[in-house]
């Protein structure tokens, strides 16, 4: 064994109480396994903007109980160099978890962790929905907020999401600082491995549980959301909903009762929390249909045509609708995207009061630009943001306190925030508001499928093609954009056409270049721990190739609009296969195209 491979074997067990996981690296180590043990021991996870999330396991590169021991020892010496003593004492952080294996133990150990430092602590005592934690930053005016998920990833993985003072997500340079704690705090304190777990914990007079005011306080202000309560008691739909093994059946029933909305039909397989995922091994509902199965089939053997479905941790809306041929249409983020915008305009127009200047449509800059184009035609004012609810989330909150009103923001990722409740993406709220769009269209005979072909009608088609490639070598990756950046071997130039298409702009968040600004430089935040490249063509359409954060893939999204369907989709179909044959070459680097299974 090398001496630095032996010196982290020691670090391990000399730090690590746990006695299951010292055993399974005390197993590799007897078997002579060093390759996999220098992949867990000489590595640690990466604390971004996203918090953590990795598979669960031991190692340093993992998450186990010393991991989030020194994550929770490392934000906790963060916060007190950014909040006074007195702050923490009295506001505090508030910490959530979902149905996951370990999540409650995560959430738990981060409570003692605060609570011994003398801060003040609101833990749910049991599973809750992720827009619950950004809730309550802003309801309760606390310092910070910790959820224990990991979202839409496979059963063996969780995470460790992080919200500051504004209720969003952490951005720089706050995940920098951080990430810079946890290295500097590394040893387990004595007293952190004394982790009572609930309800013992709430003995402690610092923690407590907000769960029963949350739901009231959360439900009360959502109900204000809706533009229809004694219409929508009249209703005779029929929902059929799906938190796909996750935590949202609770909370999305508790909404549609405030809305007035009829009860949900439920998936029997699939409405109970349950960390095995054992209908869905990748419960993702952005998927689709496949995902989504044993919904249709409930929803089919129940006369319903709509289908919500929450993902695990309940941040995000997916739905499905049966259509007149007896088909099912899966909507896409971008799709439902344009409906919620439409309807947010609807009713900020009705009720008489339109001050433009100071209302706001916000999405991702990967997201379809309708909003762009609702804003424009209906005289209100739109932004985009970097990928991610943080950026959102921390712009609006920029925004109402400049005395602006934030209607809509959304991503393409099937993440939708209705309203200014919740500075994050919230499937919950979701959930209620889109049930209550298709009820008002029921009663005009109306379909959403017809009433998005009618937004795009007055507002022009918004075609988009949005998909990834999966590759799990870093240096590969970096290897293909890396060729982008230096195309056909030629130092510091992109491509200048795909095809027949030819080229007018490219911006590259990553180096931050942008041809199109006078001085080249990026307007948006650049960030050199991950790639993204947009190209603006002259026939109007725009293509973007990122890498995520979290998973390991390679995305793209593109749109063209346009006055036909047709047109636009055959040409957004010719410019991505030219996409995929020079810039991805998934032959040259194999890559593994996405399953539609």
């Amino acid at each position: 064994m090398e001496p630095k491979l032996s010196e982290a074997v020691e670090q391990w067990f000399s730090w690590n109480k746990d006695e299951s996981s010292s055993a399974e690296i005390k197993s590799l180590v007897d078997d002579k396994k060093y390759e996999e043990l220098e992949k867990l021991l000489l590595s640690r996870m990466e604390f971004g903007t996203a918090g953590l999330r990795a598979k669960m396991g031991p190692g340093f590169s993992q998450m186990n109980t010393l991991t989030i021991i020194q994550t929770a020892q490392g934000l906790l010496k963060y916060a007190q160099k950014q909040f006074t003593t007195e702050e923490l004492a009295t506001k505090g952080i508030v910490i959530g978890f979902d149905a996951r294996y370990n999540s409650k133990s995560y959430a738990s150990l981060t409570a003692s962790i605060f609570a011994r430092a003398g801060c003040r602590v609101r833990l749910f005592s049991n599973i809750c929905p992720t827009p619950y934690v950004a809730f309550s930053c802003r309801f309760y005016g606390l310092c910070l907020g910790v959820m224990c998920t990991a979202s839409h990833n496979p059963k063996q993985d969780n995470g460790y999401k992080v919200y500051w003072n504004n209720g969003a997500q952490i951005i720089p340079p706050h995940d920098r600082g951080i990430s810079e704690a946890i290295c500097e705090n590394l040893e387990p304190w004595e007293s952190s491995w004394d982790i009572p777990l609930i309800p013992d914990i709430y003995e402690n007079n610092l923690i407590s549980d907000p769960m029963a005011e949350v739901d009231i306080e959360y439900m009360k202000l959502l109900k204000t959301s809706s533009t229809r309560l004694e219409k929508n008691k009249e209703s005779k739909l029929k929902f059929t909903y799906t938190p796909v093994h996750g935590v949202g059946t609770k909370f999305v029933k508790l909404a549609m009762e405030t809305f007035n909305l009829p009860e949900l039909i439920e998936v029997p397989l699939q409405c109970n929390p349950d960390p095995e995922f054992p209908t869905s091994p990748f419960p993702n509902p952005e998927e689709g249909k496949g995902v989504l199965k044993l919904a249709i089939e409930a929803a089919e053997a129940e006369g319903s045509n709509h289908v919500l479905a929450s993902d695990p941790d309940a941040d995000r809306l997916a739905v499905v609708e049966k259509q007149a041929d007896g088909s099912w249409r899966a909507f896409s983020g971008n799709e439902l995207g344009a409906i919620f915008g439409w309807w947010a305009v609807s009713n900020w127009k009705k009720n008489g009061s339109q001050d433009g200047e100071n209302t706001y449509m916000l999405c991702s800059t990967v997201s379809s630009v309708i909003l762009k184009t609702i804003a424009a035609k209906e005289g209100l004012n739109f932004e985009d943001t970097l990928t991610g609810f943080k950026w959102m989330g921390s712009r609006a909150k920029e925004l109402i306190d400049q005395g602006k009103r934030v209607l809509f923001a959304f991503e393409e990722a099937i993440g939708f925030m209705f309203g200014q409740n919740v500075l994050d993406k919230d499937g919950v709220s979701a959930a209620a508001v889109m049930a209550e769009i298709i009820t008002s269209l029921d009663e005009e005979n109306f379909s959403l499928s017809h009433q998005l072909e009618n937004i795009y009608k007055t507002y022009g088609y918004h075609v988009t093609n949005n998909s990834y490639y999966i590759c799990h070598e870093k240096s590969i990756i970096n290897k293909m954009f890396s060729e982008i950046r230096n195309y056909d071997k030629n130092p510091g130039a992109y491509p200048q056409a795909l095809g027949r298409f030819k080229i007018s702009g490219i911006r590259d968040l990553t180096t931050g270049y942008d041809s199109r600004e006078e001085d080249k430089a990026a307007k948006l935040p650049v960030s050199k721990s991950s790639h993204m490249i947009t190209f603006y063509f002259d026939c109007g359409a725009v293509l973007t190739m990122r890498t995520s954060g979290t998973e390991p893939k390679i995305k793209y999204y593109s749109e063209m609009i346009g006055s036909s369907l047709e047109s636009c989709k055959s040409e957004l179909d010719e410019l991505i296969e030219h996409m995929v044959n020079n810039l991805y070459k998934p032959e040259v680097y194999g890559l593994i195209a996405r399953s539609l299974n």
